[in-house]
């Protein structure tokens, strides 16, 4: 597996050139700052004196999450609730290309950092806001995080088995969506400042965020009255698309086109599966989708994983393991893509995490630093350094708790 080399970290990627203010907390905001940082961004996170970002006290087990979502950034540490620490915070705003926020609507204009009159005395200056809701309409001041976002934008409703309530995916997938949205709206933005000089303000909500990816779940309703439900492991209609139980573990199986499904009836010992009318068909195989993943499953529970495995590679049906934390990180094809890397680390030596992602060919992202590990570490470096405050002004700071 690559460790990440952290002693003379080249900076190769696409952002390089771009400083990134992030003023979010917990997982939306910060995620989009990492996915900015992580493409050569210069990210400056900011973060309230003493305690930080609750996430640096997130996780199961050892707090580590922090080592992900705070990798490539500098810390900051500014008190937003007093004004020598406003003040302080649109000097550093004036230095930057793109700011983060993911307060409640309304807190960035309580504190004298209204997007819309930043970017008037900063016109070229790119505001990513993410929130529960957005920043307009009659629920814009309710207060809205992931899981809030999943059941309102239709994804919570259709995770699970159909005769339990809601599920959750497992990660904080609302948050990680509105984060990578409003990451792709900062490159759109970007685009346009270009050709214009124009800033502008992006929106990102928790709940369009999820809405986006929701398929074609709200046009079968509006033209033939479905309403999708929750179908536990299978996709209805398609099949065969499932997992199954072998002898030492479960596999995931996608036979579903008729080719497909005639090479694993002969992978099977079944050819004649495959023009029986029940299964000859994608109709037919839909409607008959139980029966079938059940005689799948009679098959596969007299094999092994790694035998069934071998089958489908043999015969090229989609296919694969179910995989867990163990499995990712010895994963040779994972090992090679540097999808995981080793990260050095003082305080958590084996550390492992995900790599850069997605992979630009000419100017690749890179893991550049690990996640600050003192709230406004950076203090010095940033504020005498970039913004030029002397002794005396960082003296005042301190005594008005602004830093």
């Amino acid at each position: 597996m690559t460790t990440v080399n952290l002693e003379t970290p080249a900076n190769t990627g696409p952002l390089k050139d771009l400083r990134v203010v992030e003023m979010g907390q917990l997982i939306a905001g910060p995620f989009c700052g990492q996915l900015l940082g992580d493409m050569g961004a210069d990210v400056i996170k900011v973060e309230p004196p003493g305690a930080g970002d609750p996430m640096r006290q997130w996780g199961r087990g050892e707090p580590v999450w922090w080592e992900v979502i705070g990798r490539n950034k500098r810390s900051v540490s500014v008190n937003l609730r007093v004004p020598e620490g406003q003040a302080l915070a649109r000097r550093l705003i004036a230095t930057a290309d793109v700011l983060i926020e993911n307060f409640r609507p309304g807190a960035m204009e309580g504190w004298g950092l209204d997007p819309a009159a930043l970017l008037k005395a900063y016109p070229g200056l790119i505001v990513v806001r993410m929130s529960g809701y957005g920043q307009t309409g009659p629920y814009a001041n309710r207060t809205g995080f992931g899981g809030i976002g999943e059941a309102m934008g239709g994804w919570r409703n259709i995770v699970g088995d159909p005769d339990r309530p809601p599920s959750r995916m497992g990660v904080s997938i609302g948050d990680s969506l509105a984060a990578t949205y409003g990451c792709m709206g900062v490159l759109a933005a970007l685009h346009h400042r270009q050709r214009t000089g124009e800033g502008q303000i992006i929106d990102s909500a928790l709940y369009e965020s999820v809405l986006q990816v929701m398929e074609s779940l709200v046009a079968e309703y509006a033209v033939s009255g479905i309403v999708r439900e929750r179908s536990g492991s299978i996709l209805p209609g398609i099949a065969p698309s499932n997992v199954y139980r072998c002898a030492d573990g479960d596999y995931m199986i996608g036979a579903n086109q008729d080719s497909l499904f005639g090479r694993l009836a002969e992978v099977m010992g079944r050819p004649e599966l495959a023009a029986d009318l029940r299964y000859a068909t994608h109709a037919a195989r839909g409607a008959h989708q139980a029966e079938l993943d059940a005689l799948i499953e009679a098959w596969t529970k007299q094999h092994t994983v790694d035998e069934v495995e071998a089958l489908m590679l043999a015969a090229s049906i989609p296919a694969g393991r179910i995989y867990r934390a163990p499995d990712l990180v010895a994963d040779p094809h994972i090992a090679a893509r540097e999808a995981i890397v080793d990260v050095p680390h003082p305080r958590w030596p084996g550390l492992k995490m995900q790599g850069v992602f997605p992979k630009l060919s000419a100017t690749p992202g890179s893991i550049r630093s690990i996640a600050p590990q003192i709230v406004g570490q950076h203090n010095d470096e940033v504020f005498r350094g970039l913004l030029g405050l002397g002794d005396d002004e960082m003296a005042a700071l301190a005594k008005a708790g602004a830093i």
